[in-house]
């Protein structure tokens, strides 16, 4: 795809309502409310955390960007920000507090700063896929209602996101040395931030009955395809681009 096709899907995308009924909660079990409010509130936290990168964009000057790309940028950081708007109405929803602060926030946060742009969107990456997962485990086990298809929807966009920094990593143009490494950066930055996430999170999996190991191989079933985005193999590259959004 060519940035501009990406910038008019994320267009698209801001044009939407939000979903209905996400700030009702009626068909969540009482006893789960309380650990999922917890949940949603960490996470609501991180979605709404990207602003520095958009701002970082336009003093870039990287391999395979363009004016396009950098507004797609700055629509996906919005993205974002609506993902923290829904999130907060569900814990609202369910009766819980958003947050100032997490410590695994601000351990993200932390990290982000101290690299350059590129290792900030891979780190950026791996909260995609971990909370992708995480929502979708959530998703699994929820009744049929508001909450869910808005965790379904936030899963859906965060699929396009996968692929949309796949394919900005794809463009690098890295040789065999940079791809090992990235490789190595990516699975260490990537299970370390799923062993966060189960130790933060226990509580919610054990309350809403999902047990760590589904947990974990769901983790890694999409790290492990988010690895494939990356300049790892160079078959990929003889392969074309990222497949369209859906």
């Amino acid at each position: 795809m060519r940035w501009s096709d990406w910038r008019k899907h994320f267009e698209m995308n801001r044009q939407r309502p939000l979903p209905e009924g996400v700030e009702r909660a009626e068909e969540v079990p009482e006893a789960w409310r309380p650990a999922l409010a917890g949940s949603l509130a960490t996470f609501q936290l991180g979605e709404a955390g990207e602003g520095r990168i958009a701002h970082e964009i336009d003093r870039a000057h990287l391999p395979g960007i363009d004016a396009d790309y950098r507004a797609a940028l700055k629509l996906f950081v919005a993205e974002e920000g609506r993902h923290a708007r829904i999130l907060g109405l569900m814990v609202r929803g369910l009766g819980g507090k958003l947050l100032a602060r997490n410590w695994t926030e601000r351990l993200f946060v932390f990290g982000r700063r101290l690299l350059g742009l590129r290792l900030k969107l891979m780190v950026l990456l791996v909260a995609e896929v971990i909370g992708g997962a995480f929502y979708g485990l959530l998703a699994s086990r929820l009744p049929e209602g508001g909450l869910r298809r808005g965790l379904e929807q936030i899963c859906e966009d965060e699929q396009h996101h996968l692929d949309y920094h796949g394919e900005f990593f794809a463009r690098q143009g890295w040789g065999v040395l940079t791809r090992a490494a990235w490789q190595a950066a990516w699975w260490s930055v990537a299970m370390a931030a799923m062993g966060v996430v189960l130790v933060d999170h226990r509580r919610t999996l054990r309350t809403m009955g999902i047990p760590l190991t589904e947990a974990a191989r769901a983790f890694v079933g999409l790290v492990r395809e988010a690895a494939s985005h990356l300049p790892v193999f160079p078959e990929r590259e003889a392969r074309g681009a990222v497949p369209a959004p859906r």
